[in-house]
């Protein structure tokens, strides 16, 4: 880590303002998984541990910059409350003299939780008197909002010029040395397995990735853009055809290390908005029917995927490899989060982008039977893409 953390701070005594991540579903006005909340856990207990008066801070939902009563973060109060095993105190909005006043009678060792950020238009668009008014609140800034890190925003970024020190969190730290010490210094073989529907969204991934692993493997959506770059029939599979020559140059430029599936699971009928996929049936990448779509990557990919994983040390994995939302288009999905458990068991250092990957490992039972899931999908992707997240720029150097 070349920034500050929360570890060289002494914050006994001190206002400490917290950027969370508190983005979580909720159903019937309580909070539906709370996993974003247990994440920021270890820093809000060193925290409390070393005597600071901490307050936190988050977006949820899109509220459209105005306060709106279902997005409001109250229950995420009620919630944490419970984790922690002590009061957390509420303010019903996250500037202000309500805001200002609980923030003042803070006392060491007590959590306040301040009303969604986004209920004012300024936090999305950094408006520096929005960042001000946050800023007043605390006496050190901390940001443990991986998620939020590509963002500048007034709490992300606009906020760190009000402050003398800003760090990490235990949560920031643990996200940027798992994927910086992937790119980096990984233990070899290194394997990338890339997913998701569009090739699109991942070129500077895979473009960044090509020299530094030994395999890339290639599954979803973005698998048929690599065929129909190969001549093959895609059938009614998605592909971009606007990227059919970039997908063959990157296929010429990557040589071996690139890895496609060499079956797929095809439908007559997809119908995402229903949920619903007609009948199955694998076929070789050379035999997809026309008028068919492919859903998935095959039984014969998930083993020869799964072989070289087997001999992997490190494996970085981003996008589901198929419809894995819809039950029969998930096997492929979950068979490649069996195999990184497995890895892992052996001794790999396993890191999964988030997003849906990460919903796939949650579904399978598996989210802890690996190195690390990252807690920012859109964050990850951009960190591994090359660019520099406003985020943690921002944050003081060591």
């Amino acid at each position: 880590m070349s920034k500050l953390t929360i570890e060289d701070l002494e914050v006994r005594g001190r206002r400490v303002l917290v950027r969370v991540d508190f983005n979580v579903p909720l159903k019937e006005g309580r909070v539906a998984d709370d996993t974003r909340l247990r994440a920021t856990l270890p820093t809000l207990r060193l925290l409390l541990e070393r005597g600071a008066r901490v307050i936190l801070m988050s977006h949820l939902g899109r509220p459209k910059g105005k306060p709106s009563p279902e997005f409001s973060l109250k229950p995420c109060a009620e919630a944490l409350a419970g984790l922690l095993g002590r009061p957390v105190l509420f303010a019903a909005d996250c500037v202000g003299p309500e805001a200002e006043a609980k923030a003042a009678a803070l006392r060491d060792g007590e959590v306040l939780l301040l009303e969604n950020l986004r209920f004012h238009p300024e936090e999305e668009a950094n408006d520096p008197e929005f960042a001000r008014k946050l800023a007043r609140l605390g006496e050190l800034y901390v940001n443990d909002a991986f998620g939020t890190a590509h963002r500048a925003h007034a709490s992300t970024e606009g906020v760190t010029r009000f402050f003398g020190r800003c760090a990490a969190g235990l949560l920031m730290k643990k996200e940027l040395d798992y994927l910086g010490g992937a790119l980096e210094n990984p233990r070899r073989p290194f394997v990338a397995v890339l997913g998701g529907a569009k090739i699109s969204g991942k070129i500077d991934v895979i473009a960044r990735l090509l020299p530094r692993v030994e395999r890339i493997l290639v599954g979803g959506g973005m698998a048929f853009t690599f065929y129909k770059a190969a001549g093959l029939e895609t059938g009614s599979s998605l592909v971009e055809e606007d990227r059919v020559e970039l997908a063959r140059r990157l296929t010429a430029e990557a040589g071996e290390k690139l890895m496609l599936p060499p079956d797929v699971v095809v439908t007559d009928l997809l119908d995402l908005k229903a949920g619903r996929v007609g009948a199955l049936r694998a076929v070789a990448a050379t035999e997809i029917p026309a008028g068919w779509a492919g859903v998935d990557i095959g039984p014969q990919s998930v083993e020869r995927f799964g072989a070289v994983l087997r001999e992997a040390k490190t494996v970085l994995w981003n996008g589901p490899m198929g419809v894995f939302e819809i039950e029969p288009a998930a096997r492929g999905t979950l068979g490649i989060a069996r195999a990184l458990a497995e890895a892992t068991a052996r001794g790999a250092t396993t890191i999964v982008g988030g997003g849906d990957s990460a919903a796939a490992l949650e579904r399978a039972g598996l989210a802890a039977k690996v190195s690390h899931v990252s807690t920012g999908g859109g964050a990850s992707l951009e960190f591994l893409e090359g660019k520099v997240l406003p985020g943690v720029a921002a944050l003081t150097d060591r």
